[in-house]
């Protein structure tokens, strides 16, 4: 799998800006259930109040405060709190004021600077729940307050006592010594109980100066809201711009693997060829490289996204109560134990997937093609069967990994929600002791769930990983295939004055792995102007001795020569371009007669093409259909006959105007009198050419030049038709077996 990345090195820019889009999709994220916490805990709980320090308080309340603090802590609350004067203000400045603050006509008031807030709040925290017990009626006050008398003598304190004045009245020491015990005791509380104190009393103070803290309140949801809103359009924005360019990025890298695949396929000589069947190449084309395009979405969305998102996600929930953790360890542990069984039990179907692909496109397309004969040979109930267990076995491998699948949803979901239950259960023990608040819960329960699908998308990539590194590793497969017919180097030149001579040194050739030659030490030269025949027994290696010509095999040893330059030595293309080939089997390819015609000249003329088509003995039939040579041809050219299709194949390799024709077995569909006629026309418009024919039938080529004569991969015989009748036993043989008695004529 890794061997493929390379890859994506052409997409470098685009995955590192689908990187900053996933940071920036993860920022958005996990900043949501903050903001849904301060809904409910600022917004709704406090009323919208967002610090635990006033903004403004009356000089009353201020004094009060200040009763209740150390000398330091009373030099920092003056430092930062500014007594509002008319006199230092102009009449717009203080109209704006009581606009604001309506009891500022009546009463004094402290502004503050909005500085040192974290200093403020620890300082004001236990002298505003202080105010706020000494100034309630609740039975908690009362009692607070019979305990505070308790210090005072009775003739002091009266009957309606002033606390606040008796706190003032006392003598520094006193009051220090006083004030430590309940400072003590108070700072063994929940600071949640003391922030809930410190916003009841500025709600009151707000309340009191004429502030509306339901506008106020109002006011701070909607801004958060919007907030949110923001982030979560930042967030889909970024969401569509990462599928956009991964789904680009993967379809790049697809297109770039299907290229390669394919041009890999194509440099592949007929040794490598028989490594990979028809149908696995096609599959790895297609089906193997679609999942990998698949996986590398996900990798790009997910595997970069969840690892950001249960990071983050981990550290908002250790600032918000690191106490609760626990309940994410069950939750992730319970995640990877039901993955980990269900990777176990789906794994090995997961890899044998793409094998069984293999096998039904193999026995499909081996049914396809072969159709004609299985019907012929009333096998259809039999291939039926055989594709259907092809059929069966990948369908039993799909469900099973399916329902596997399917299970694990219902599951996961279960899990989530016991989570849930779960650290609500924790969390209302902890709200109820005011350690915990409950949009702390709220927001623990999302990051939660957030940092267990992180790891959910994590697993689900793991699931789809096999299957994908299967096909990447056969992908691979192909394009790390070495190539057994090398490339030339240098394009070596064709010595001067030679035109379509070849010439077969001592050649001999073992298939891979074999343990006996197919060819032994051939030896002949074929020249321009002439006929050269190669006959011989079915197995005797003609066709294999023509496949060594345009380099479809190498020979194991000897030499090849065209033109008088080593075939290996030229490049196949310059090689190729000198060769008219036409295949034992013809080929056609869909488009028009015409397309098939000049398919190896693009810019063959209609006179040249006609040309062609006349000496191959195809323009009776051509010209017999309606639309001529703009006729269709299908796919393999089924709609044509089997003498059609080897015709337009001649013509085809005519109209290319080789200096070499090789015609491997190509008049076998033909009947005799269009073989007699096709090879009287090769005679008399060819003659400055060199023509290498195999053939099974001697009438074909009883008038060549050159006969040779192949026997168990040597030759046997080489000469003129008499020549070999006389002096060639195997030439004799095969000529006893097709001629009469009249044409054998050994004289």
């Amino acid at each position: 799998m890794l061997k493929l990345l390379k890859f994506l090195k052409k997409s470098v820019v685009a995955i590192v800006f689908v990187t900053i889009l996933l940071i920036l999709q993860a920022v958005c994220d996990l900043s949501l259930p903050t903001y849904t916490s301060d809904i409910i805990n600022v917004g709704i709980t406090n009323s919208g109040i967002e610090d635990t320090v006033p903004e403004v308080i009356r000089a009353t309340e201020f004094d009060k405060l200040s009763l209740f603090m150390e000398d330091t802590d009373n030099s920092l609350l003056h430092d930062h709190f500014t007594l509002l004067s008319k006199e230092d203000l102009s009449a717009q400045e203080w109209n704006d004021y009581v606009d604001e603050y309506p009891a500022l006509e009546s009463e004094n008031l402290y502004l503050w600077d909005n500085e040192a807030t974290d200093e403020l709040a620890d300082v004001m925290a236990i002298p505003m729940m202080m105010v706020l017990t000494f100034e309630g009626d609740s039975e908690t006050s009362q009692e607070m307050k019979k305990q505070f008398l308790a210090n005072f003598p009775a003739e002091v304190t009266g009957a309606n006592p002033d606390i606040f004045l008796l706190l003032s009245q006392l003598p520094v020491e006193a009051k220090t010594a006083m004030l430590a015990g309940i400072s003590e005791k108070l700072n063994e509380m929940p600071e949640m109980l003391l922030t809930a104190s410190a916003s009841t009393f500025i709600k009151s103070e707000y309340d009191t100066i004429g502030i509306d803290v339901d506008k106020l309140q109002i006011n701070y949801i909607i801004a958060v809201g919007i907030r949110m809103i923001g982030l979560a359009l930042v967030a889909m924005l970024a969401s569509i711009l990462v599928t956009f360019f991964s789904a680009r990025i993967a379809a790049k890298m697809g297109f770039d693997l299907r290229s390669s695949v394919f041009k890999k396929v194509l440099s592949f000589s007929n040794q490598e060829m028989d490594q990979f069947s028809t149908a696995s190449l096609i599959t790895r084309s297609t089906n193997d490289i679609q999942q990998v395009q698949t996986l590398i979405v996900f990798l790009i969305r997910i595997v970069i996204y969840s690892p950001i998102l249960a990071f983050g996600g981990i550290l908002k929930v250790m600032r918000t109560n690191n106490s609760m953790t626990w309940v994410l360890v069950v939750g992730v542990g319970a995640i990877f134990l039901l993955i980990g069984t269900l990777l176990i039990v789906a794994m090995p179907k997961f890899k044998i997937m793409q094998k069984l692909v293999d096998r039904i496109n193999l026995v499909t397309r081996e049914i396809i093609t072969g159709l004609p004969v299985i019907r012929a040979f009333s096998t259809v109930q039999y291939e039926e069967k055989r594709f259907d267990k092809a059929n069966v076995d990948l369908t039993k491998n799909s469900l099973f990994v399916n329902r596997v699948m399917t299970f694990m949803m219902p599951v996961l979901m279960m899990i989530m929600n016991l989570v849930s239950i779960l650290i609500i259960w924790v969390g209302a023990d902890k709200i109820d002791a005011g350690t915990m608040q409950v949009g702390d819960m709220i927001a623990f329960i999302q990051y939660t769930m957030q940092i267990i699908i992180s790891f959910l998308m994590l697993t689900m990539v793991s699931i789809m990983l096999p299957r994908a590194a299967v096909a990447a590793k056969r992908i691979d497969e192909v394009l790390s295939t070495e190539i057994s017919i090398k490339e030339a180097a240098n394009d070596e030149p064709t010595k001067s004055g030679m035109k379509g001579v070849l010439e077969f040194r001592n050649v001999y050739f073992r298939y891979p792995q074999a343990e006996e030659d197919v060819l032994s030490d051939i030896s002949f030269t074929a020249k321009p102007g002439e006929t050269t025949a190669i006959i011989g027994s079915t197995g005797s290696g003609k066709s294999t001795l023509i496949n060594l010509i345009p380099r479809f095999y190498d020979a194991t040893k000897g030499t090849i020569l065209m033109d008088g330059t080593d075939i290996t030595k030229m490049k196949q293309l310059s090689l190729r371009d000198k060769l008219g080939y036409v295949p034992q089997k013809g080929v056609l390819f869909t488009g028009t007669i015409e397309s098939n015609i000049a398919f190896g000249v693009t810019d063959a003329s209609e006179e040249e093409i006609k040309r062609a088509a006349r000496i191959a003995q195809a323009e009776e039939f051509i010209d017999a259909k309606p639309e001529g040579y703009e006729s269709k041809i299908s796919e393999g050219g089924t709609n044509v006959s089997g003498g059609q299709k080897q015709r337009l194949s001649i013509a085809r390799a005519i109209a290319k105007k080789p200096e070499l024709y090789i015609f491997d077995d190509s008049f076998s569909a033909l009947d005799y009198k269009t073989d007699s006629s096709l090879r009287k026309a090769l005679k008399e418009e060819l003659s400055d050419s060199t023509v290498l024919i195999v053939a099974q039938r001697i009438s074909t080529i009883m008038n060549a030049e050159q006969i040779l004569v192949l026997d168990d991969g040597h030759i046997v015989g080489k000469g003129t038709h008499k020549e070999l009748l006389k002096n060639c036993e195997v030439y004799q043989q095969i000529a006893s077996s097709q001629l009469s008695e009249e044409e054998l004529n050994y004289e």
